[in-house]
Order: structure tokens, then C-alpha cells, then sequence
């Protein structure tokens, strides 16, 4: 632990378990204090108790990102036990994987209500804790978007869209001091290891397509990074959208 992130308070969505759990992780070890939301409380909890071991503080609330006021409540909760927010790391998403000839609406509404909503909802929550003092928010594109990947049309839709947002953000908040950037990763999860599952041929050749030779971890390979954008060495950085995939995007 360096401490670069010492006396900060970040917000980490959707941090039950996978990517949110790895970037929880990775923050507490830079002396973060943590504020773990997830809709299963008890994994939430679980995560919180490994902050504490980390040396750092959390706290663990139930939130459902589609409804503003399970948000509201969220961000006031976080004021309320640290009295500040300096970064908020919009995690959360679910979806179905489906051709898009089977693509349903109710499909589309559920990435986009806890995807695209969720991100916008929790961004306009902490805007005027961030204008205190500035900082960092970090949303959370897909590579899957960017390629183009066959099932993933409603996840895809929802993902660029959160793109999207996160320029104009960049563009209407930089004055307050906040900068607003995007990372598209590939990590393994428990979402991915279902994937593996069920697919275990399309799984193999899409690790084959990345130059590295494997998924990223949570913690170290996506969790760091999201240290490094929320701190400051990146502080002149805005708008940007990095893409952390092995190198999969490079290839057709």
C-alpha cells in the first residue's frame, strides 16, 4: 500500500463480486475509504469485511441503480458515515445474451435500466458532492460493444450509450474540476465464468483472439487502472475511453 488515495472516498457500484469487487480491492489497498453498492446486501457485506482486512474503511449499502431513490439514498448514506465523495465508479449492469433476431424488448430495458439509467442516475446523485472539491468518475464501456460481438445487442446498445455519456460529462463538468472517463474491459468474473460454461468452444476462441494470451483480473489488471484514473497522476486526462482487453480490439 502507497496511500495515494489516503482521506478519499470513492463509490464503487455493482461491487458484490467480479470487476466492482476487484476495483473495491484495489482502491482499499491505496487507503481508500469505499462505498460498496450492490442490490444483494450480503455480498456487499462480504466484500466490506475484505476492505477491512485491507487496512481501509467501507461501507456496505443495498442499492438498485434503476430507481433514483435507492441512489439517493446511497450517496446520502456515503456523505453521511465520510462527509465527502471524491470518485464514483459506475460498475453495475446486467443483461441476456441473445441473437438479435431474439432480442426481446424487456431484454434491451434491463441493460438499459441498469446500465445506462443506472450510470446516469448515480452521476447526477454525486455531481454536487464532486463539485465540492472535483474529481473522478469512471464509467464502464465494453469491448464486446466495440467489436460488435454476435449476442450481445441490448449490452452493447446500453454500453456505447454510457460512452456517450461519459463525453458529454466530460465536456459540461470539467469546469467543476471532475473529469469523466470510460474503460472497456475483459475480466474474468462470475458473469464470465458462466459464459465459459455455457459456451466453453466461443469461449476458447475468443481467448485465443487476445495478443496476451488471457482474461484480466479484476483486482490487478482493471482495479489498478481505475486507481490510476481517480488519482492523480492521470489528472490532465478527460473524456477518455481506455481499453483494457489484452489487446483483443486490435483484431478484426
Amino acid at each position: 500500500m502507497t496511500g495515494r488515495l489516503a482521506g478519499r472516498v470513492v463509490i464503487v457500484t455493482g461491487a458484490g463480486q467480479g470487476i466492482g469487487r476487484g476495483i473495491a480491492l484495489a482502491l482499499a489497498t491505496e487507503g481508500a475509504g469505499v462505498v460498496l453498492a450492490g442490490r444483494t446486501v450480503s455480498k456487499v457485506e462480504k466484500v466490506a469485511a475484505e476492505v477491512a482486512e485491507r487496512g481501509a474503511e467501507a461501507l456496505a449499502v443495498e442499492c438498485d441503480v434503476t430507481s433514483r431513490p435507492s441512489v439517493d439514498a446511497m450517496v446520502d448514506a456515503a456523505v453521511e458515515r465520510f462527509g465527502r465523495i471524491d470518485a464514483l465508479v459506475n460498475n453495475a449492469q446486467d443483461s441476456v445474451q441473445r441473437l438479435l433476431e431474439e432480442t426481446t424488448v424487456d431484454d434491451v430495458e434491463r441493460a438499459w435500466s441498469t446500465g445506462t439509467m443506472g450510470t446516469f442516475h448515480c452521476m447526477q446523485a454525486c455531481l454536487p458532492h464532486l463539485k465540492a472539491r472535483g474529481g473522478s468518475i469512471v464509467n464502464f464501456g465494453s469491448s464486446t460493444a466495440l467489436r460488435g460481438d454476435t449476442t450481445f445487442g441490448s449490452y452493447a446498445m446500453a454500453k456505447e450509450a454510457i460512452r456517450a455519456l461519459t463525453r458529454v460529462a466530460a465536456n459540461e463538468w470539467g469546469r467543476f474540476g471532475i473529469r469523466v472517463n470510460s474503460v472497456c474491459p475483459a475480466a474474468m468474473s462470475p458473469s464470465a465464468e458462466e459464459w465459459q460454461k455455457k459456451n466453453p468452444e466461443r469461449f476458447a476462441y475468443v481467448l485465443k483472439s487476445i495478443p496476451l494470451g488471457r482474461f484480466g483480473d479484476a483486482e490487478t489488471d482493471i482495479g489498478r487502472a481505475v486507481v490510476t484514473l481517480v488519482g492523480d497522476d492521470l489528472s490532465y486526462l478527460t473524456g477518455a475511453n481506455l481499453i483494457l482487453e489484452g489487446g483483443r480490439i486490435l483484431l478484426p
